[in-house]
């Protein structure tokens, strides 16, 4: 059986290459993407690869213990749970309107389309900062591959000067569009074994940590204590805060499973379950590194102790020869494979995104463009590349200080469009809470928990971004960088919508998507 509205009740739609005809009132559209496409093990594999955890923790465990020591564990138990919170509502909100736009279409219906406009560009700005870091840790961690393996440092001087950066930084990002614009079926096996070769080694080296843990030359590594698991014990909420805002980054992009709804077999249930164990497999992972880790290295800040500024960056880099000895080289090859995967399965949140904010007539409508033969949102896709290579570059010219305090911006717009849609959730079902102890829960109080804790996080970050010691250290006007590209991203996006709105008057005048629109039904 066909959909409410499949594509053979929509002429040309995903087939000629023109843009799906533009929704109605109360009408959510087939998009034209290939159904059926991704199941409930692609799925999931989909939410690990996009949150590229080697890659991560490679880049998290030294800032993390930084803020809270020996503390780290606990901080990343603790970034799990909004994480999981607001999972409930991604998975309850998708029940019911399992829409590609995700975070977007949802907070439209049931906030209104100016929150939801908002929601979505947090979480496509979001999404090309990411994109444009992986790309560059994807070059960096190359030429240190390809050093290691030859035994040159003359290979990792030559891929560090800037122009060769950029270049290899620009190739990445046109590999991946190419790859995303073909489609997911095309390259699912590659995926698979990224994703696997990165648990893999990262089993391995939590095994070899725990099994040398005491016995590294110049090393005061501690004993394992219950009192890591005590958040009470971080020496301050600032310092909390500050370490909960990283390990909130490094679960985010879980939610990649559900923008491919509209591709998954059993697109109302599957994604929830696939996002949930993703996230299982992660905080698991996280937290036996982070013990593994301390137990080896120790929080020292010279050498290969984590808390060294020298190394904070990139910790497996100054680990893995200590650790894994020869099969060191495996921990580079892990986390280019994690930064390779991710920068390909991070196009599909934005693409998918702004393929739904074109077809539902809030960006223009060349973005609800899919291709023919691939049926993928093929012009969106093209649009995420350019936009990241071109951020990249921007940046990289202008100062590295301005990139790395775009990192910092990120936990800013992911605490935002994620609050926004934990929100939208206990707003859209309110009429239903009453109805029995699960739908209170995890319709209601659930969500609204996550929702709080995001939006209480956002608020300190913005506090502590004011402080130009946030981040590189650099400041305009005596404010600090991060608070100003972190503010003044989500106000151009603010600026933008207000651009879109003469251009978009029955979208803005809420006649495209409201709370009654019935939900895409995909049958099987």
């Amino acid at each position: 059986m066909a959909s409410l509205l499949d594509d053979s009740t929509t002429p040309g739609a995903g087939r000629t290459g023109a843009p799906p005809p533009a929704p109605g009132p109360d009408d959510v559209r087939s998009k034209g993407l290939r159904r059926n496409s991704v199941g409930l093990f692609g799925s999931a594999v989909i939410g690990l690869s996009t949150v590229a955890p080697v890659y991560c923790l490679t880049s998290t465990l030294g800032p993390t213990v930084g803020e809270v020591g020996l503390q780290m564990p606990v901080v990343f138990l603790a970034g799990f749970l909004p994480m999981l919170l607001v999972a409930f509502a991604y998975r309850e909100l998708n029940r019911v309107v399992p829409d590609c736009g995700t975070s977007f279409t949802w907070t439209v219906k049931a906030l209104g389309p100016r929150t939801g406009w908002m929601c979505g560009w947090g979480l496509v700005v979001a999404t090309v900062i990411v994109l444009s870091n992986l790309a560059g840790v994807a070059a960096e961690f190359l030429y240190l591959l390809v050093g290691e393996v030859l035994g040159s440092r003359a290979v990792v001087d030559f891929g560090a000067r800037t122009e060769v950066h950029v270049l290899t930084v620009l190739a990445f990002v046109a590999v991946a569009t190419v790859i995303s614009y073909r489609g997911m079926t095309a390259t699912k096996w590659f995926q698979y074994a990224l994703v696997g070769l990165q648990m893999v080694v990262l089993v391995g080296f939590v095994a070899m940590a725990l099994g040398k843990a005491g016995d590294a030359p110049g090393v005061d590594a501690p004993d394992f204590s219950w009192a890591w698991m005590d958040p009470f014990s971080v020496s301050s909420f600032g310092a909390f805060t500050a370490g909960l805002s990283l390990s909130i980054f490094i679960y985010w992009g879980w939610d990649a499973c559900l923008t491919v709804n509209e591709e998954t077999e059993g697109s109302d249930r599957t994604p929830g379950r696939a996002a949930l164990i993703a996230m299982v497999v992660l905080v698991a992972s996280y937290v036996l590194t982070a013990v593994a880790a301390l137990l080896f290295a120790g929080t020292g800040t010279e050498g290969f102790g984590l808390g060294n500024p020298d190394t904070s960056g990139n910790v497996f880099a100054a680990l893995a020869e200590p650790v894994m000895g020869p099969l060191g080289v495996l921990l580079f090859l892990a986390v280019l494979a994690s930064a390779a995967a991710s920068l390909q399965t991070t196009f599909l949140p934005a693409a998918r995104t702004m393929l739904a904010m074109g077809v539902y007539q809030a960006l223009p409508a060349s973005l609800a463009h899919v291709s023919p033969r691939f049926r993928t949102p093929g012009r969106a896709t093209v649009v995420a590349g350019v936009a990241t290579s071109a951020f990249y570059t921007v940046m990289t010219l202008i100062s590295e200080n301005v990139l790395v305090d775009t990192i910092y911006a990120l936990g800013l717009m992911i605490c935002f469009y994620y609050a926004l849609t934990a929100y939208a959730c206990v707003w859209y079902f309110r009429n239903e809470l009453t109805r029995s102890v699960r739908d209170a829960l995890t319709k209601g109080l659930l969500p609204l928990l996550g929702a709080l804790l995001l939006t209480g996080v956002f608020a300190k970050t913005l506090v502590d971004m004011w402080d130009p010691a946030y981040g590189s250290g650099s400041s305009v006007a005596g404010v600090g960088s991060v608070f100003v590209i972190g503010v003044g991203t989500l106000l151009l996006g603010a600026v933008l919508m207000l651009v879109m709105r003469p251009r978009s008057p029955a979208f803005f005048a809420g006649r495209i998507l409201t709370r009654d629109t019935p939900a895409l039904r995909v049958e099987e």
